[in-house]
C-alpha cells in the first residue's frame, strides 16, 4: 500500500518523504535519510499524526542547525503498525535498496524485538518507549525505561497512598505485556499486596466483558492495564459505563495524550498512567523543555496540531539521538532515560503526582 505524506509547511524540501518515491528518486547528495517506523495502522494509529509531526519537527530544527556533515536531514516513514516479519522485511528492503541507514521508531515491542534482531550489525536502530527490558543488541539504542523501572515506584505509591492491595494484571498476549506482569508480580510481592488476577488477551477490541467480569469476581481494588492504543481506550470507556472506575483504581504503562482524549476523559481522580507525560495542570509540576517544545510545534503546524503526546516526544528525542549518532560515526551511547513519572488523569489533562 503506497504511504501519501502530507505536510504542514511550505517552502524548504518537506523533510518526511514518501519510500517510494525515494526509490525512484534515488539518492540525494545533499540528504541523509533516517528511516522512521512509526504505527500508521493497527492499535496504536491513533499516535500516528503526533509522531510524523514530531518527529519532522525534530528533523527540521537538525537540518536548521547544520544537518548532519552540512546535509539536511529527511525522513522516510515506514509502517510499523503491522505484523513483526511484514515491518523488518519491509525496512531491510528499504535499508539495502540505500533508502536509509538509520532507523528510529515506537511501535509494539514484538516487532521492536523482530525488528532488533533483522537490524542488528546493519547500522544504529533507536527505539523510544517503554519497553520489554532485557539484554539489547548491537546497534539498537532503547532510550525507554524497562517493566520495572516504570512501573514499581507508581505501584509502591498506589499501595501505601491510596490502599490498593488487590490486583488484577490485565494486558495484550505479547512480550512487553508479559514482562510488565512479571515485574508487576515481583513488586507487589515485596510490597505486601497480592495478585489477585490476570489476563492476557489479543490485539483488536474484542469482547471486554470477560475482563470487566475478572474485576469484580477477584473483589480487586486496583488494576495494572498494559494495553495499548486503541485497545486501551475502549477497555477504559466500557470500564466506565460499567461503573467500575469509582471503585477501582487503575495504573497504566501504555496511557498518553491521544489515548486520553479517545477515552473521553477522566472524572474520578483514579486513572494514573506511567508513561512519560509532560502534559500538566499545574505550572508548578510543568516541565519547561516539553513547554518549549509545544511552542516550537504550535508555530511549525497551527492551532490545530496534533497533541505533543508522550510516544510523540519519545520519537523527537529519538531522531534527534539519530542525528547525533550519524554525525559521529554512531557517537557516545545515549543519556539515560528520563526518571518513572506518575500521573494522574483529570479531565483530559494529566497531573503529575509526587
Amino acid at each position: 500500500m503506497r504511504l501519501t505524506i502530507l505536510n504542514r509547511v511550505r517552502g524548504d524540501p518537506a523533510p518526511l518523504r514518501d519510500p517510494w518515491d525515494v526509490l525512484v528518486s534515488g539518492p540525494a547528495p545533499d540528504a541523509v535519510r533516517i528511516g522512521l517506523a512509526v504505527p500508521l495502522s493497527g492499535p496504536l494509529a491513533l499516535t500516528a499524526p503526533s509522531a510524523l509531526d514530531l518527529a519532522a519537527l525534530a528533523a527540521e530544527e537538525c537540518t536548521e542547525a547544520g544537518g548532519v556533515s552540512g546535509r539536511r536531514v529527511e525522513l522516510v516513514p515506514v509502517d510499523s503498525g503491522r505484523a513483526p516479519d511484514v515491518v523488518a522485511a519491509e525496512a531491510l528492503a528499504l535499508r539495502d535498496a540505500g533508502v536509509f541507514d538509520s532507523l528510529v521508531g515506537f511501535h509494539t515491542s514484538d516487532v521492536h524485538r523482530t525488528l532488533a534482531r533483522a537490524w542488528a550489525g546493519r547500522g544504529s536502530y533507536v527505539f523510544t518507549p517503554p519497553h520489554e527490558g532485557g539484554r539489547s543488541l548491537p546497534g539498537v539504542r532503547r532510550t525507554g525505561l524497562g517493566p520495572h523501572a516504570q512501573h514499581a515506584a507508581a505501584l509502591a505509591w498506589l499501595v501505601t497512598r491510596r490502599r490498593a492491595t488487590r490486583w488484577v494484571l490485565l494486558g495484550t498476549d505479547y512480550v512487553w505485556p508479559r514482562a510488565v506482569h512479571r515485574a508487576a508480580r515481583t513488586t507487589l510481592t515485596g510490597l505486601g499486596a497480592q495478585v489477585v488476577g490476570e489476563a492476557l488477551v489479543p490485539f483488536g477490541p474484542g469482547d471486554p466483558g470477560p475482563l470487566l467480569d475478572l474485576v469484580v469476581r477477584s473483589r480487586a481494588d486496583a488494576v495494572l492495564l498494559s494495553l495499548v492504543g486503541r485497545d486501551l481506550a475502549l477497555f477504559h470507556r466500557e470500564f466506565a459505563r460499567a461503573g467500575l472506575d469509582r471503585r477501582v483504581v487503575r495504573l497504566s504503562g501504555a496511557l498518553e495524550e491521544n489515548g486520553l482524549y479517545a477515552l473521553g476523559g477522566d472524572a474520578t481522580g483514579e486513572l494514573y498512567a506511567t508513561m512519560p507525560s509532560f502534559a500538566a495542570a499545574s505550572p508548578a509540576s510543568a516541565d519547561e523543555g516539553q513547554l518549549a517544545l509545544q511552542e516550537r510545534h504550535a508555530r511549525r503546524a497551527g492551532a490545530e496540531a496534533p497533541v505533543v503526546c508522550a510516544y510523540a516526544r519519545g520519537l523527537y528525542d529519538g531522531v534527534r539521538l539519530a542525528c547525533t549518532l550519524l554525525a559521529a560515526g554512531d557517537g557516545p551511547p545515549p543519556s539515560p532515560p528520563l526518571p518513572p513519572r506518575l500521573a494522574r488523569a483529570d479531565g483530559l489533562s494529566f497531573t503529575e503526582v509526587a
